[in-house]
């Protein structure tokens, strides 16, 4: 049985300038939007979206980082970043948000999320 290579988790996908994409994305590692997409993108490692990047539809990953537009929902496990060039309309759900003067944000913040081995006091409440 052939094994899978754990290079195949540090590859960089990109989508340049001038490519729009529709439908849906799933990547195990990292991906860089400097094109469009309209539809899901799913990443196991960190989306970077670029200043001329945008994205309209829901994105899910470990780490992102926005300088783009993003029109949807953001599902972060760890850590979102906010560049003084962002416009994000939508919902955040994440661990860790770090917003830069200068960036635009419309929609609602969740900050409840779970990092890996971190308990919420919310989450010991439940166990009572």
């Amino acid at each position: 049985m052939a094994k899978e290579k754990d290079t195949d988790h540090n590859a960089i996908n990109l989508i340049g300038t001038g490519t729009t994409i529709k439908g849906e994305i799933n990547s195990r590692g990292d991906v860089r939007v400097d094109g469009k997409i309209i539809g899901e993108v799913r990443s196991k490692g960190k989306i970077v979206i670029g200043e001329a990047g945008i994205v309209e539809g829901d994105m899910y990953c470990v780490n992102a980082e926005i300088s783009g537009r993003v029109q949807g929902k953001a599902d972060v496990s760890e850590l979102l970043s906010l560049t003084a060039a962002a416009h994000f309309q939508g919902d955040i759900i994440t661990n860790k948000l770090s917003i830069e003067p200068g960036s635009r944000f419309s929609g609602t913040c969740s900050m409840e999320k779970e990092a890996p081995g971190q308990k919420t006091p919310a989450a010991e409440d439940k166990k009572t």
